[in-house]
Order: C-alpha cells, then structure tokens, then sequence
C-alpha cells in the first residue's frame, strides 16, 4: 500500500491549506552549482511551486518542470510571466512510480542537460529508483544535482524521525556508475534557518552535482 504522504491527493491537500507553502525563492544550492552551467535543456523534478524552474527559465534554459500535485502546478504556471512561459513546461507526473519522458536533443544525445531534484524524500528503495531514473535521463555532457534535507537535521528541527527518508551525499555518489560519471559535488552544507518558534537554528543540506561522461 502507498503511504499516503506520497500520493498526489496528500500534495494536493498541502498546496491548497495555503495562499503559498514555500518561500518563493530558488534553493540556494542550484543558484550555487548552477549559475555557472551554459543554459540548455533542463527537467526540474519535484518542482512544487517552481521557483526553481523559473530561476533556470529566467536564465535562458528550457525547463520541463513535474509533480505530482496539480495544484502546485497551477499555482507554478500562474507566476511565470510572458517572459518565461515560452521557455516552461509543466507536467503532472508521479515520478516514485513513472520515470520522466526522456527528449530527444537536436544535436542527438537524448536527455536533458541538466536534471535537478531538490529536496525529493522517498524512503530508500523507491528513491533509489527514481534517482537512477533521474540520471538516466541525463544527456551525455550533462549534469545531475540532486539537494535534499540531511540527516543531521533531525536534531535540529522538527522532521519525520525516519532516517530511511534521508540520504548522505556520499550514499548518492555511490549509487552512480563511477565509470559514467565524474564527481563535482559530494558535500554537506550549512545554510540558516529557524526553528518552529523563530529561533535561529543551522540547518545542512545534502548536495550532490556530477557529470555524466561523454
């Protein structure tokens, strides 16, 4: 049986309990590890309310941006002005279940040129098939950055205690073939935040950005 918490009608139910669930801003790790990438072709996997796709749009890439909450999707598509419409693309799609469509390039090499997951929590056996779907749809030449919540924050704010749903960046480079991929990233990183009263807290984010061979 799928835990509720995965489904579409659970995110759904999160994205309309509010007028927006989060920041607006895009993850500084991707504003990090991205910046310096020539735009192309880019799928933002678990885009939420897209302030992620719409920071690579606004940077001259192509984003196919997909979740599985058709309301997130709704609510990404309504701030993307005509300046960036062009350039998104939104997708309800499953992604523990489904792996993305994979695009044919223009110069031949099927994937996408940059595939981004952040802060996308399955428990360990489901993730590790979606994340390999995920770097399967990686072009040759291209990048895979993957962000999530580290475990170490458990002791710091409030998040479901199940390590399962959390990951090292070390367990994520092990899961790549070391032959097809070249390492950029494999860090911790510390970045500000606050706990559920307003105190300040430090929270660490698991970053992983590699390169997937010619």
């Amino acid at each position: 049986m799928t835990d509720p918490r995965f489904t579409a009608e659970f995110w759904d139910q999160r994205y309309a309990s509010a007028a927006r669930v989060w920041s607006g801003n895009p993850n500084a790790a991707l504003v990090e590890q991205a910046a310096a990438l020539p735009p192309g072709t880019a799928l933002d996997a678990g885009c939420g309310e897209g302030a992620d796709a719409l920071w690579l749009a606004g940077r001259g890439w192509r984003v196919t941006a997909i979740d599985v909450s058709a309301t997130a999707l709704r609510r990404a598509a309504a701030h993307a002005g005509p300046e960036l419409a062009g350039r998104l693309t939104w997708r309800r799609a499953d992604l523990m279940s489904e792996p993305p469509e994979v695009p044919d390039a223009e110069d031949g090499r099927p994937g996408y040129d940059l595939v981004v997951a952040a802060f996308m929590h399955f428990p360990s056996e489901p993730r590790r098939r979606a994340y390999a779907a995920l770097a399967s749809a990686v072009a040759p030449g291209g990048s895979l950055l993957i962000i999530g919540h580290h475990l170490s924050d458990l002791d710091v704010v409030p998040r479901p205690f199940e390590p399962d749903l959390f990951f090292t960046p070390d367990e994520l480079a092990g899961d790549l073939e070391p032959e097809a991929w070249t390492v950029h990233t494999c860090a911790t990183r510390p970045r500000a935040g606050t706990d559920p009263d307003g105190r300040p807290v430090t929270l660490h984010d698991t970053v992983l950005r590699a390169r997937r061979r010619d």
